[in-house]
């Protein structure tokens, strides 16, 4: 019988899924930055030459993940256009969870998901089994070279300030106030519904970021995002 799992039996559970892996590990989620302990759980999992299979689907990684991910020979890595699902996978357990592998969302966010043990539901883990493996069949692997490494980009070319931005800080300020990076704060607006990202791989402001008192900003040299000082996150 699946087993309900709230925002810390999530993460709990996460780890031991990918600590028993004894064959094979899948794991697919939208946005990926991975924290301390999970790249720590992967490098340990990749000496044991465990088959490992990262699916991810929203704009470029990260240059740290770059990095960090050319140390690993048995980590295999994906694209999905549109990928949504969250779900990981060993030999014997499945997690189906709204959480993404993104560090944020592990330590802010409120989550919920549940467990599916393979002796438990077989039916349903094969189910899960063999969708995971067709979004892997649909991804494009990414093959990870130095030249990819380099700097994080910005999204603000341009900083203004003028009476009408009274109240508002830009993405960069707000990050800072948050003690985050501008990249780790636009993502979780876009997990949040703020910000999506078009075909070219730029933010845009949806109408629900606009409900919140968000603007986008143009100048001649670029453009920026403007925040409501107190912006909940």
């Amino acid at each position: 019988m699946a087993k309900f799992l709230n925002t810390s039996a999530t993460n709990f559970f996460l780890e031991e899924l990918i600590k028993n892996a004894k064959e094979r590990l899948i794991l697919i989620s939208p946005y990926l930055r991975l924290n301390d302990r999970i790249k720590e759980l992967l490098e340990d999992k990749d000496r044991l030459k465990i088959d490992i299979r990262i699916v991810y689907g929203k704009s470029d990684l990260h240059p740290d993940e770059i990095k960090w991910m050319q140390k690993l020979d048995f980590v295999r890595l994906s694209f999905c256009k549109n990928l949504h699902a969250k779900c990981y996978l060993n030999e014997s357990e499945c997690i189906i969870s709204s959480l993404n592998l993104y560090e944020f969302s592990q330590i802010n966010n409120n989550e919920m998901g549940i467990l599916i043990r393979k002796y438990e539901d077989q039916d349903v883990f094969k189910d899960a089994y063999e969708e995971a493996q067709r979004i892997i069949r649909i991804s494009d692997e990414v093959r990870i070279s130095l030249d990819e490494v380099k700097a994080e980009p910005t999204n603000e070319s341009v900083e203004e300030t003028n009476d009408n931005n009274v109240g508002k800080l830009t993405s960069s300020k707000l990050a800072a106030k948050h003690k985050m990076k501008t990249n780790e704060l636009l993502a979780h607006f876009t997990e949040k519904g703020l910000l999506n990202i078009n075909d070219a791989g730029k933010h845009i402001l949806t109408q629900q970021g606009k409900d919140v008192g968000a603007e986008f900003k143009t100048s001649q040299y670029g453009g920026y995002f403007l925040w409501p000082e107190n912006i909940e996150l």
